[in-house]
């Protein structure tokens, strides 16, 4: 029951639309605002039962929370969560669809909402927005024939405070609708002379449909010569095959304006873009740090099988040969695949995930 433009927009379809908060955190009808206890309660305590009793959850250091559990048949279409952004590397975000203990979505929030470092950037893309100040919003399709189940486990050892919504419909779903799946691996730092894996152990048929990178760059000079590879099932050469890091996320030339010009220049569009750089020590310098994504919904690459991706890390030395690169990468791979779960790389860890 997919809407795919505006012209399908004026459909009348029959499914029901519900959403759950931690005002409502069931999604039932008629139990929206009705909390009689909650973060807010202090502040509404002149104002009583359906005054923003509840906007928020409390999670407790090591402790993992659900913010959704749905029974049914039906897609979530729109998540909205804020937190400090102190906690975006803390909090990993899993996502479970029809009861199988595995997660299909595991990764550091702020990964999953393009925002790696900690610090905000605005992100335009269509799937993803991130607005000031630290407003995550997902419009990534997720349906599930039985149940689906989102948590968040805080790996810090403070409590921290989280502010979400799940929008979601119940109705029938198409018999060829595939699970969305997210991956997150991190190289800190990458191993010289070796590729960094942004996907691999999946089973399909599916479709790969975007790529999140949050790059740290430990040396000095241009650090974006590397191709990004898609193995298609089982191949031993990869039958997609880029030309740059950079132009793999839509740029050209090192993303590079100029000096007069500022230099690296971010830029954030609806299927690709890089939002954020900073820049510690001035361009070419090492210890900048960059956002990237590229989002394949008008191309995604489909497998029937097995698919595998991975980057490489190169810059350049003297005498114009490439360098290999040991800097610190983390991806988060978006695909959809008709199992529910697949082969996952070890889950993060507040040491993989800490900001460094």
């Amino acid at each position: 029951m997919t809407l795919p433009n505006l012209s399908g927009i004026s459909a009348v379809v029959d499914v029901e639309t519900r959403s759950i908060s931690a005002e409502n955190p069931t999604g039932e009808r008629g139990q929206g605002g009705r909390r009689t206890e909650g973060t807010g309660a202090h502040a509404a305590r002149d104002l009583g039962v359906g005054w923003k009793v509840s906007p928020s959850i409390e999670i407790a250091a090591g402790e993992t929370v659900t913010l959704a559990d749905i029974t049914g048949s039906g897609a979530i279409t729109h998540i909205w969560l804020t937190t400090h952004s102190d906690n975006w590397r803390r909090l990993v975000l899993r996502a479970h669809w029809d009861g199988d203990e595995a997660p299909a979505i595991e990764a550091p929030v702020g990964d999953f909402f393009c925002s790696g470092w900690g610090r905000f950037a605005q992100v335009n893309s269509l799937p993803v927005s991130v607005n000031p100040n630290g407003g995550f919003n997902s419009y990534w399709e997720m349906p599930f024939r039985s149940q689906a189940q989102l948590t968040i486990e805080n790996t810090h050892d403070e409590a921290v405070i989280v502010y979400f919504q799940v929008d979601y419909w119940l109705g029938a779903v198409a018999d060829g609708a595939a699970y969305l799946h997210a991956q997150w691996r991190r190289s800190n730092p990458l191993q010289a002379e070796t590729v960094h894996t942004l996907l691999d152990g999946v089973d399909g048929p599916g479709h790969y449909v975007g790529t999140y990178l949050a790059w740290g760059v430990n040396s000095s000079g241009w650090w974006g010569e590397g191709e990004v590879k898609f193995y298609l099932d089982d191949e031993e050469f990869p039958t997609i095959c880029g030309t740059g890091t950079e132009d793999y996320f839509g740029g050209a030339w090192n993303f590079d304006l100029g000096e007069t010009r500022g230099g690296y220049a971010e830029f954030s569009t609806p299927y690709l873009g890089m939002p954020q750089v900073i820049r510690p020590d001035g361009q070419y310098q090492s210890q900048q740090r960059f956002g990237m994504y590229r989002f394949h919904l008008p191309d995604p690459i489909r497998f029937r099988s097995k698919l595998r991706v991975d980057v490489q890390a190169l810059g350049w030395r003297s005498g114009g040969r490439y360098l290999p690169l040991q800097d610190d990468i983390a991806s988060t791979a978006f695909f959809y695949s008709t199992a529910t779960t697949t082969t996952r790389p070890a889950a993060p860890t507040h040491d993989t995930m800490e900001i460094c």
